[in-house]
């Protein structure tokens, strides 16, 4: 079996382990302009119509990065398919979080040996978050050989180069590989192509604004797949943004790990808050959303340009992850749970009609009962109108992973579904009490139901499923009828 190896290393992971001195470089004009004169080459190859395949696991961050990989496919002359039998380029793009995601990963990479048999020429690829991680890369050489390519969060860029080296060694090696999962803080690469997911055409869009993280929660991979915090020059992203409204685009969420840390390193003097400002100021009726916030880092400052910008959205997503403070200071989130009801309070002063979300882990390593109460009543003292709730899910490579946890999983799931069951009632109440009211909505989908024939969303991201006389990608006045758990009912008012 022929591999090449471009590169993989291993890297000491832990929680000291963002100290490393790794350099994040920025691709120069030149680096890309040599990746585009390949997708021509690979364009001008083709003896036949071919067609590829992207399929995307995890974050909004993996659906941007999904989007360079269908534009560079397309510059390399590769028409978009959903069906893999139909596929001469088939790209898995990965997440890392959970156990259960990559799980579905490695479920989805395995079907793929019946369709490699039948067409040995196929291309198969495993890029993204997983394939970053060297147990995982060397997971797919060993026991999945039918996979051509695994590259890395960092070698996204590269595609075509590497893409066209599995092409060259066909015929002559069949049985060529290629990985590529680099050891590096990260790289910024400007002016790659890009096709948006047409299911949201002129209607929603995500913009990366910085890539990387340097929080390194104790139970988290991302910055260990991702590298460190780097953030994209603020005339690249007004330029983006600029050229999305201009294609009329109305829902724009801007993208980070931790949007709070944008602007840290660069020369500009543009942090978050000023550039939600500079977004706002861009001419047109648009929604500007982002995540994630960190609380650590969010404050007064963010809270007032929110406020005072009329097109950022009502919304905040902000984790706290667990109401004890000993477990917030075993999973390095860096601020205390009376610290974050105090940055809760004060975006709600700022803007009274704020919709608040949040993330939660139930059953982190050590977590007692007594500890996990206080989760449960932060929540109650908070009152978010919706919450994402996960039970702990061990990531290798991780200092949480190392931790003694003798909590059995029928615990943990006793304290989620308790969670759970708290949360739906506040959700449910805040849903109702829209009943009677007229809000501002942007309609953003068909729904297929005769009765809610269309399903849109509020400022604050509420779904609210709507009849009367709509089209996708307007805004429009709904009077709400109904609210329930999950979404809001409404009519459209003429």
């Amino acid at each position: 079996m022929r591999t090449k190896l471009v590169c993989i290393r291993s890297r000491a992971h832990g929680a000291r382990a963002g100290k490393r001195e790794l350099n994040v470089t920025e691709i120069t004009e030149l680096q890309i302009e040599e990746q585009r004169a390949i997708m021509a080459r690979v364009r001008g190859g083709h003896t036949r119509d071919v067609y590829a395949r992207v399929m995307t696991f995890g974050c909004q961050q993996n659906e941007a990065d999904s989007e360079r990989l269908r534009g560079m496919l397309l510059e390399m002359g590769y028409a978009m398919t959903g069906a893999s039998e139909d596929a001469d380029v088939i790209i898995i793009n990965t997440c890392a979080v959970r156990e259960h995601a990559e799980d579905r990963v490695f479920g989805v990479i395995g079907a793929l040996v019946h369709q490699k048999r039948a067409r040995p020429d196929m291309v198969i690829a495993v890029c993204g978050c997983m394939a970053q991680q060297e147990k995982v890369a060397e997971r797919i050489r060993g026991s999945y050989k039918h996979v051509d390519l695994v590259f890395g969060t960092h070698a996204l860029w590269r595609l075509p180069e590497l893409l066209s080296d599995v092409l060259n060694a066909r015929g002559s090696k069949s049985d060529y590989r290629v990985f590529s999962i680099d050891d590096e803080a990260g790289s910024i690469a400007e002016g790659l192509p890009q096709a948006r997911d047409g299911q949201w055409s002129g209607i929603k869009a995500w913009l990366s604004v910085m890539y990387g993280c340097n929080n390194f929660c104790a139970y988290c991979i991302v910055p260990h797949v991702r590298g460190r915090e780097r953030s994209r020059r603020v005339e690249a992203v007004l330029s983006d943004a600029r050229e999305l409204v201009r294609d009329g685009y109305r829902d724009i969420t801007l993208l980070g790990q931790n949007v709070n840390s944008y602007g840290r390193g660069t020369d500009d003097g543009v942090d978050f808050p000023e550039l939600l400002r500079r977004i706002n100021d861009i001419d047109g009726e648009f929604l500007i959303r982002f995540m994630t916030s960190h609380p650590k880092d969010a404050g007064e400052r963010l809270f007032r340009a929110m406020a005072e910008s009329g097109k950022v959205a009502r919304h905040l997503h902000l984790p706290f992850q667990a109401g004890n403070n000993r477990v917030l200071q075993q999973m390095n989130r860096g601020y205390t749970r009376e610290r974050y009801l105090e940055l809760v309070a004060m975006a709600r002063d700022f803007m009274p009609d704020l919709v608040l979300t949040s993330d939660v882990i139930v059953g982190f390593p050590g977590e007692t009962l007594e500890e996990f109460e206080d989760t449960l009543r932060l929540v109650e003292t908070a009152r978010f109108d919706a919450m994402f709730t996960f039970i702990y899910s061990p990531r290798n490579g991780t200092p949480a992973a190392k931790m003694e946890d003798n909590t059995p999983r029928e615990e943990k799931q006793r304290r989620f579904d308790r969670l759970l069951a708290l949360q739906n009632g506040i959700s449910e109440e805040k849903h109702r009490s829209y009943v009677g009211k007229t809000v501002r909505v942007l309609v953003d989908a068909e729904s297929g139901d005769a009765a809610l024939p269309y399903n849109a969303r509020t400022s604050g991201n509420r779904l609210v499923r709507l009849s009367g006389s709509a089209v996708p990608g307007e805004f429009v006045d709904a009077l709400i009828t109904a609210g329930n758990t999950w979404s809001l009912v409404g009519v459209v008012i003429a």
